[in-house]
């Protein structure tokens, strides 16, 4: 009897296939997967971990944007500093969310909606370490501040920056069901924060034209109102991203 090589996997040669057998293929050819199916565990895999990378990535940044604020209103200088050391979490989480972006792209080779979706990711980690960035640049402010007494009572700047928080959580929201309509509506919620950060100007401005002695405090809250505002710019960028992930359309939805 002629020797043979053995068969991997069981597999019959093709003349004793049954007609119909997907694995019949023409010489050369990979073999293709019955009509429908279509395996990609590890695509799926890795695309999950991005995801719930990234919104680990959301609740540390929230979580920054509300004890920076807390620090402000306590004046609670020890915890400015935390804030400002850990915005070092944020951006490794990034680094990590970035590294297995590439390497997903690399190694999957993804197409269409997949590629898409792992784009619009990686900005999203983007947009969410510069807010993150945002956090600790206003607690550095408040290390300064925390010597002298507020020039006025703090209303609006913390209401920005829990509303800043509120739109970060909310346009993960969005994120996980890729809801282009509640990221619209996130989005639209820019309009408060801006209104807020007007009238914190105008009332700070107010103050230092009346006394020189405001100018150095005045201008720190108003660097702080600014990072603030920058983050519900951020927030709109993201919800932005979610539109696209949902419609394929890129969409300005701050005009």
């Amino acid at each position: 009897m002629d020797d043979q090589l053995p068969l991997a996997n069981g597999d019959r040669p093709a003349g004793d296939r049954p007609a119909g057998d997907p694995t019949v293929v023409a010489d050369g050819a990979a073999p293709s997967a019955p009509p429908g199916f279509a395996p990609r565990p590890t695509l799926d895999r890795d695309e999950q971990e991005i995801k719930d990378g990234v919104l680990r990535m959301g609740s540390l940044v929230e979580a920054q944007i509300l004890a920076a604020i807390d620090c402000l209103v306590d004046h609670d200088a020890a915890g400015a500093e935390a804030v400002i050391r850990g915005d070092r979490r944020i951006n490794e989480a990034q680094r990590e969310v970035t590294t297995l972006i590439a390497r997903t792209i690399a190694t999957q080779q993804p197409v269409a909606r997949d590629l898409r979706f792992l784009l619009s990711l990686d900005h999203v980690a983007y947009e969410l370490e510069r807010i993150g960035d945002h956090a600790a640049s206003v607690a550095k402010q408040v290390t300064k501040l925390v010597a002298e007494p507020p020039l006025k009572p703090y209303i609006d700047v913390p209401e920005m920056g829990r509303l800043g928080a509120e739109l970060v959580r909310g346009i993960l929201r969005a994120l996980v069901a890729i809801d282009d309509q509640v990221a619209r509506q996130v989005a639209a919620r820019d309009d408060e924060i801006d209104h807020l950060y007007h009238r914190i100007f105008s009332e700070v401005v107010e103050l230092m034209r009346k006394d020189p002695a405001n100018v150095e405090r005045g201008t720190r809250i108003m660097l702080v109102a600014h990072y603030l505002e920058r983050i519900g710019d951020r927030v709109t960028n993201i919800a932005e991203d979610v539109v696209y992930l949902a419609s394929g359309e890129v969409e300005d939805l701050n005009p």
